[in-house]
């Protein structure tokens, strides 16, 4: 099955990795100019792997084609452009649009998609770089059943967990789930260890304790454990969950559905925008709490 990916950020250059190393034939591009070319030369050890210059050429080149790009208006100009998937899809196609977007820009993509000829499938992922470097992405699946069915060899390169959720839409519906319980999660570490640290308490030997509990998650196992090493690379950035959370608020103000809690975290992260700070991991958010409880660091 000819594969082809558009985008290779954080997550996209390790899935792309992935699906070379199973032995798809892979077409890649990317909007910085050169990068799709120096990806295609670093992975060309792991197997077959083509740079082309734009979207349309990827999708003529594929069977499925993957996008993994920051928000709605990329994934839809990506589609739409002159040079886009759409015009260079051969009827038949699958896209797997494997962003974080609008569930509303969604369904009006696979619209049009239909109207072409070409299957669209909403396939956010959750795990992070590190799941996406191991092959070990959640996978929430909107659109068609069988279209799915047909690809899910390529998703099971890249992922573990591949959940179909049912018609278009609902797969970027079930990630914002995921990034309000992300988002809430995220400051419930950040109270907890600032807590710890103003009680006196040694974060390494707390951390341990409370990963052992009714109290872990992902969240301090992970970012608990970048705070307390005072690591704020980003595995994700700030700007992006901030962009997530935006695009939870749309939807929730469309189903009238009140969201306290990750209002607050999207209050608080925009303090570390506010700082110059947007490019960190969302583990940075510790720092203003610190702050707020007068431990600077």
């Amino acid at each position: 099955m000819q594969v082809g990916l558009i985008g290779l950020g954080i997550m996209g250059a390790p899935m792309a990795r992935n699906l070379v190393k199973a032995g798809f034939p892979l077409t890649v591009s990317t909007r910085t100019p050169g990068k799709a070319a120096r990806f295609a030369a670093e992975a060309a050890s792991l197997g077959e792997v083509c740079a082309v210059d734009s979207a349309a050429q990827v999708a003529a080149a594929s069977e499925v084609i993957i996008t993994m790009l920051p928000d709605s208006p990329d994934v839809a100009g990506v589609a739409r452009a002159a040079d886009g998937v759409f015009a260079g899809a051969k009827p038949g196609a699958i896209v797997i649009d494997m962003s974080t977007i609008s569930p509303q820009v969604t369904r009006e993509l696979s619209a049009e998609a239909t109207s072409r000829g070409v299957y669209w499938l909403d396939a956010p992922v959750s795990g992070g770089e590190k799941g996406a470097i191991e092959g070990t992405l959640t996978i929430m699946v909107g659109g068609d059943g069988a279209a799915l069915d047909r690809c899910r060899p390529v998703l099971e390169a890249m992922g573990k967990r591949i959940t179909y959720l049912g018609p278009s839409g609902n797969g970027q519906s079930a990630k914002l789930c995921n990034q309000i319980m992300t988002a809430v999660n995220l400051l419930a570490v950040c109270e907890a260890l600032t807590f710890g640290a103003k009680a006196g308490l040694d974060l390494a030997t707390l951390h341990q304790a409370l990963t052992g509990g009714a109290a872990n998650s992902w969240a301090l196992e992970v970012l608990g454990r970048k705070m307390i090493d005072r690591d704020f690379a980003p595995a994700f950035m700030v700007r992006l969950q901030q962009k997530d959370l935006r695009l939870v608020f749309e939807a929730a103000r469309e189903g009238h559905v009140p969201l306290p809690a990750s209002a607050l975290s999207h209050q608080l992260l925009a303090a570390v925008e506010a700082e110059g700070r947007g490019h960190d991991g969302t583990q940075s958010l510790v720092r203003i709490f610190e702050r707020l409880a007068g431990l600077e660091k």
